[in-house]
């Protein structure tokens, strides 16, 4: 039992270094490694799940999901722009490769409706 729970708290870790490193570069989603993080360290220590809550990275990237509420307005728009400058980035080096440009517009168009129809914001 205790090396499970040691386990679980090296992977919390290692999911909120993760977690940090995707919440600073756009190329690293942050979110699937904040929530390894909450759920190794709600098994592994209550102590450390309360102070992973009280950190201001679970609260600007899960809160409002593990609450049930969806995501921010703001969190929303952070990931529309992070995905379309990456994306029009590919577009603009693609000048040789049309079929490559229409997939990419096909990708931003419809990560773009994903975001904009999913369901209410959560409470600012």
């Amino acid at each position: 039992m205790r090396i499970r729970k040691i386990g679980y708290i090296i992977l919390g870790c290692v999911g909120v270094g993760l977690g940090a490193v995707g919440a600073v570069l756009p190329l690293m989603p942050a979110f699937p490694f904040l929530l390894l993080a909450a759920f190794c360290f709600a098994r592994s220590s209550e102590r450390l799940d309360r102070w992973f809550k009280g950190t201001k990275l679970y609260k600007e990237n899960l809160e409002s999901f593990v609450q049930g509420k969806g995501m921010t307005k703001k969190t929303k728009v952070r990931i529309m722009v992070t995905v379309t400058l990456l994306m029009s980035i590919g577009f603009v080096m693609m000048h040789a490769v049309p079929v490559g440009r229409v997939v990419l517009r096909c990708i931003i168009l419809t990560v773009s409706n994903t975001y904009i129809d999913a369901g209410g914001y959560a409470h600012e």
